[in-house]
C-alpha cells in the first residue's frame, strides 16, 4: 500500500514538472522549428553562407549572401520567396567573379528604392592587398523593373595600408545617402571605418574616418555593423586591442576587444572615445557581433569569449552615465552547456524588448542555440533557450534572427562543413 501511495505521489509530481517544462512561462514555451533552406557547396554551386544576417522586405522575401559557391564560386546573393505550400524557392539575384567581388560575408543593406548594399571580402582587383586582387568592394544592386538585378562596384579599397581590406561588415546609411562601414585590415594597420559619399555623375568617393593602432584604441573591428544614436555618433567593436601601451609591432600583444563611439568634429574629422575596455573576466572577452541600441541611448551586445563559466562568453549592457563615463551590465553569463557557449552573433528586440540571439556551441547537442532574454520587474534578465540545433537541420549559427510581422523568427547557420553547408531557418512562436 505505502509503494502504491509513493508511486502515485511520485507521478503526480513528475507530471506536474513535465507540464511546468513544456509550458515554460509563456508562449515561447512550445516553438516550431523550420529548415527553409539548406546550402550546399560540396561539388555544387549553391553556396555557404558563413552565417551573415538575413534582410527582410515589405513583401515577406528573405535576403542574404553566400561566401563561397556561385557560377564562379566567389560567393553570391540570393533572395528567399515564400510559397503557398509553405515551402520557399530560392532566386539567385548575383554571383561575383572576382573581378567584381568575391567572399560576401556581412549583411545587406536597403536603401528606399529597394536596391541591395553590401561588401566583399576579397576581389575587385586592386593590387595592395596581402593576396594580390584580394582587397574587396563595396557594390550595389540595383532592381530593375523586370525582375532582374544589376551589380556595380561603388568602391574597390586598396590595402593595409591605404583605405582598407577584408570588408566583410555590413554598410549602414545616414540621413544624407552616405554609406558608413568597416574593413578588418587598413587605416595604416588594424582596422577603419570608412564613409562612402555619392557624387552626381554616380560614383562614390571613400574617406576613411579612423583607423586603429591595436593599442588602448582597438583594432581588427570584427563586429561588422556600426550603429547611429540620434546625435549621429557612430558606435562599434573591435574583437581585439584595449589594452594601453600594447601594440602587437612591438611586443606582441592584442588586447580583448573594445566599445568605441565617433564623433563628428566641426572640421569634418571624427574622434574615437572608448567605451569600454574588456578584460577577459566577467565583462567578458573579443565582441565579434554588431551592437543593437535602444531607445534610452543603451548599447546591447554579446563577447565570443571571457565571462564568469570558463570563457564561453556573454551578453552585455553598456549604460552612459551623466559625466561621459559607461557601465557595463552583464544580463547573462553563457555556461556552454545547454543555455549555449560562444555567441558570435549580434542581438535583436522585439516589440516588447526581450532580446533575441544565438550562440555557435552548447545547447542540447552541442551545435548551437537560439536564445530569447527577458527584462524582469527587478532590473535583472531571465534567460530562454528557444531552439537547439542539431548537425541535421543546421550547425552553429553565427548571426542574429531577424522578426517578420507575424512575430516568427528567421536566421542562418553556418553548417559543419561536412556533414551540413548551412541553411536559412524559422522560429514560430
Amino acid at each position: 500500500m505505502r509503494w502504491k501511495q509513493f508511486l502515485t505521489v511520485f507521478m503526480g509530481i513528475l507530471a506536474t514538472v513535465v507540464v511546468a517544462l513544456i509550458l515554460g512561462g509563456n508562449a515561447w514555451g512550445q516553438v516550431k522549428f523550420k529548415t527553409l533552406h539548406k546550402f550546399w557547396d560540396k561539388g555544387t554551386i549553391d553556396g555557404y553562407p558563413h552565417a551573415p544576417a538575413l534582410i527582410l522586405d515589405a513583401a515577406g522575401y528573405l535576403y542574404g549572401t553566400t561566401a563561397t559557391g556561385g557560377a564562379q564560386g566567389y560567393g553570391r546573393v540570393y533572395r528567399l520567396t515564400p510559397n503557398s505550400d509553405g515551402t520557399w524557392t530560392e532566386q539567385v539575384l548575383h554571383d561575383f567573379n572576382m573581378n567584381d567581388g568575391a567572399d560576401p560575408r556581412g549583411n545587406l543593406t536597403f536603401d528606399g528604392e529597394g536596391d541591395l548594399y553590401g561588401t566583399t571580402a576579397y576581389g575587385g582587383g586592386s593590387s595592395g592587398c596581402y593576396f594580390t586582387g584580394d582587397c574587396g568592394v563595396a557594390f550595389k544592386l540595383t532592381h530593375n523593373s523586370g525582375g532582374s538585378w544589376s551589380e556595380s562596384v561603388l568602391h574597390v579599397f586598396t590595402g593595409e595600408n591605404g583605405d582598407g581590406s577584408n570588408t566583410d561588415g555590413a554598410l549602414i546609411f545616414d540621413g544624407a545617402g552616405n554609406l558608413y562601414g568597416t574593413s578588418e585590415w587598413g587605416g595604416g594597420g588594424w582596422g577603419a571605418v570608412f564613409e562612402l559619399t555619392p557624387n552626381s555623375d554616380g560614383s562614390w568617393t571613400e574617406h576613411t574616418l579612423f583607423g586603429f593602432d591595436m593599442g588602448s584604441d582597438g583594432g581588427y573591428p570584427w563586429a561588422d555593423t556600426l550603429v547611429f544614436d540620434a546625435a549621429g555618433n557612430l558606435y562599434g567593436a573591435t574583437a581585439y586591442g584595449g589594452m594601453s601601451g600594447c601594440s602587437p609591432r612591438g611586443n606582441g600583444c592584442y588586447g580583448l576587444g573594445v566599445i568605441f563611439q565617433l564623433t563628428l568634429n566641426s572640421d569634418g574629422t571624427w574622434s574615437e572615445k572608448v567605451l569600454h575596455s574588456f578584460t577577459a573576466g566577467k565583462d567578458g572577452a573579443t565582441p565579434t557581433g554588431p551592437l543593437v541600441l535602444d531607445a534610452s541611448g543603451n548599447l546591447y551586445g554579446t563577447t565570443f569569449w571571457g565571462g564568469a563559466h570558463n570563457g564561453n562568453g556573454n551578453v552585455y549592457k553598456l549604460t552612459p552615465n551623466p559625466n561621459g563615463t559607461w557601465t557595463e551590465h552583464v544580463l547573462h553569463q553563457f555556461t556552454g552547456g545547454r543555455d549555449g557557449g560562444a555567441p558570435f552573433s549580434g542581438l535583436s528586440f522585439d516589440a516588447a524588448g526581450n532580446l533575441y540571439g544565438a550562440t555557435t556551441q552548447g545547447g542540447k547537442y552541442g551545435y548551437g542555440v537560439v536564445f530569447k532574454l527577458t527584462p524582469t520587474s527587478t532590473g535583472g534578465w531571465s534567460y530562454q533557450a528557444l531552439h537547439s540545433f542539431r548537425d541535421t537541420s543546421g550547425a552553429y549559427p553565427e548571426a542574429a534572427p531577424i522578426f517578420d510581422a507575424a512575430g516568427n523568427l528567421y536566421g542562418t547557420t553556418n553548417g559543419d562543413g561536412t556533414t551540413t553547408f548551412g541553411s536559412v531557418y524559422e522560429i514560430m512562436p
